[in-house]
């Protein structure tokens, strides 16, 4: 459950560079630049984005311009990385449980 990220991944005339666009923004019209060396604070999509991407032990780091991930690579395998974009906003997956309607409504009260 949750929305799929459209993405379509454009190679790079530089080595180890690889960059996504996707089909909505991630950032307002500033540049938002994570290094897999820092620890990465905050809770916005582009935040949550980069740490995902750095997670997969594939990234050094990741840089965010509205709808283009430019992301630069730790390996020469970048398998994989689309999904991590794509699934940005699914947040139903198998062997997750879904919340009764009770549990969610606590929290709203809470």
């Amino acid at each position: 459950m949750g929305q799929l990220v459209s993405v379509i991944e454009k190679p790079s005339s530089r080595p180890g560079i690889v960059r996504f666009v996707l089909n909505r923004a991630l950032t307002g019209m500033g540049h938002e630049r994570y290094r897999a060396d820092k620890e990465i604070m905050g809770d916005r999509p582009s935040d949550e984005l980069a740490r995902r991407l750095i997670a997969t032990s594939k990234v050094d780091g990741v840089s965010i311009n509205g709808n283009v991930v430019t992301v630069e690579l730790a390996t020469s395998d970048g398998e994989g990385l689309i999904d991590v974009i794509r699934d940005l906003y699914t947040y139903w997956v198998e062997g997750v449980e879904v919340p009764s309607d009770e549990e969610l409504m606590a929290q709203v009260e809470g």
